[in-house]
């Protein structure tokens, strides 16, 4: 059982840290002036991060709205409505992923 606390432990520390450093890339990103490039390759991730964050807000405000005015819906509807929004999150994760190594190979090309 110990193990497997330990597990799940690093797994929440890793997380934990993602997010301290999502958030990073989100202040750096919303302190940039548009079109902020001279600031290196990493000005343009913390500035998408930055629109992402925006995007991220508005779908929970939206997501928010449409809870407080309930649908007629089987759950069956419900639930299926629930695995497309997760797909498209998955999908958009990928996007965001395969972005990333893009920009990475971008910027492994720029530093030889």
């Amino acid at each position: 059982m110990n193990n497997f606390v330990e597990l799940l432990a690093a797994w929440a520390l890793f997380h934990e840290s993602a997010d301290e450093g999502w958030k990073a890339a989100v202040a750096r990103g919303r302190a940039q002036t548009p079109g902020a490039m001279k600031d290196g390759p990493d000005a343009f991730v913390e500035g998408l991060a930055a629109l992402v964050d925006e995007e991220k807000e508005r779908l929970k405000q939206r997501l928010a709205e449409e809870s407080t005015t309930p649908e007629k819906g089987t759950p069956s509807e419900s639930a299926e409505r629930l695995e497309q929004l997760g797909f498209e999150i998955a999908e958009l994760r990928g996007q965001v992923e395969s972005l990333q190594a893009s920009i990475d190979g971008i910027a492994d090309q720029l530093q030889r």
